[in-house]
């Protein structure tokens, strides 16, 4: 049952990307990464010689080139971005499938969006998503005013366009590893996350992203579930945070000497930062029943080597952290590159 699935617990920015990329160089053998979502978000990971990548529409955890990448019928693309991607990466082409039935994102969904006001009244990207959703719901209803677009009508992606459900089914009978990178967070589901309607056109729970890669739920043996030491929400209008506070003191508590702040991938605006939530992840929790939680962004509270101190402030935010969600974090991030093991030693709880 080769099949990984890695999903946010609060409000995105968790370092999905940089997980689902620990996972395919921790896979011995062959893997295909299946991007699901849209360019509404941004996946940041390194590549092997430290290079930095915020991708949108290409899979972070295909960054060192070495795997196939699929996009499925329940993805949502901007072929401009897209393209520009693959050129960036010089992704092997063959090694890139796209669903007949992949939705293109077009100009006239980013204008509905910008004109119904949501990027003020919700804090959306205004990237077209949304209305790339409402659009295939619609199935050409007469008084929707834009029309959805699938990849299969699409000149540009003619020389991508595969079955991908027969893809992914033939590299599970291979027993290749299939990772599924999921987008945002649960906070923002659209059914689960409880914000509605701050919050994004999809839901962003392991089960939808498994619904939108094709795959079946018997194939699933692994569940990642990934959060962050203070979660983030967009800027302006963008819904409650619980514990909001400012990006200085985090700063200033975690005793850092640089200038603390954390600026989306999309409209580069300055995040809004709260404390941690234990009560939303542990609905993250009930909802994903993940195999493993990462806790990413420590170095916001200390040290990496503080890991192994009991009295330390690490130790004993992870224990207030970890009674909070009544479960251990298996792996944790303190640097945008790297993901260390959990301690063999005893946290108090």
């Amino acid at each position: 049952m080769p099949v990984s699935i890695v999903v946010g617990g609060q409000f995105g920015s968790e370092g999905k990307g940089k997980v689902a990329l620990e996972i395919v160089r921790r896979t011995r053998g062959p893997v295909t990464v299946v991007r699901v979502g849209g360019p509404n978000s941004g996946h940041t990971a390194y590549d092997r010689n430290g290079k930095k990548w915020a991708l949108r529409q290409m899979p972070a955890a295909c960054i060192d080139r070495n795997v196939d990448v699929v996009f499925p019928a329940g993805s949502y693309l901007d072929v401009e971005i897209l393209l520009r991607e693959i050129a960036d990466l010089a992704y092997p082409a063959e090694r890139i499938f796209i669903s007949h039935f992949a939705n293109v994102i077009t100009e006239q969904h980013k204008a509905w969006e910008t004109n119904a006001g949501l990027i003020s009244t919700i804090g959306s990207t205004g990237s077209g998503v949304g209305t790339a959703v409402m659009a295939s719901v619609a199935r050409e209803a007469g008084n929707f005013p834009v029309k959805a677009l699938h990849a299969r009508d699409h000149g540009l992606l003619q020389p991508f366009l595969r079955d991908t459900t027969t893809v992914l089914h033939n590299g599970l009978l291979l027993d290749r590893r299939i990772v599924v990178e999921g987008s945002q967070g649960f906070g923002l589901s659209l059914l689960d996350g409880g914000y509605w309607p701050k919050a994004t056109a999809r839901s962003t729970t392991a089960a939808a992203a498994l619904a939108e890669a094709g795959v079946s739920p018997r194939h699933v043996d692994d569940i990642t579930l990934v959060i962050r030491s203070f979660p983030i929400r967009v800027a302006g209008d963008s819904g409650p945070l619980a514990g909001e506070t400012t990006w200085e003191k985090i700063r200033e508590r975690s005793l850092r000497m640089d200038d603390l702040k954390e600026y989306t991938t999309v409209t580069r605006k300055l995040r809004r930062v709260g404390e941690f939530d234990g009560e939303l992840v542990r609905r993250a929790i009930r909802a994903n029943a993940p195999h493993r939680i990462v806790l990413n962004h420590m170095d916001y509270v200390g040290p990496v080597q503080d890991l192994d101190q009991p009295t330390s402030r690490v130790r004993r935010f992870v224990s207030e952290v970890e009674t909070a969600i009544n479960q251990k974090i298996d792996w944790f991030g303190f640097d945008p590159l790297s993901i260390v093991e959990r301690p063999q030693v005893a946290f108090s709880r």
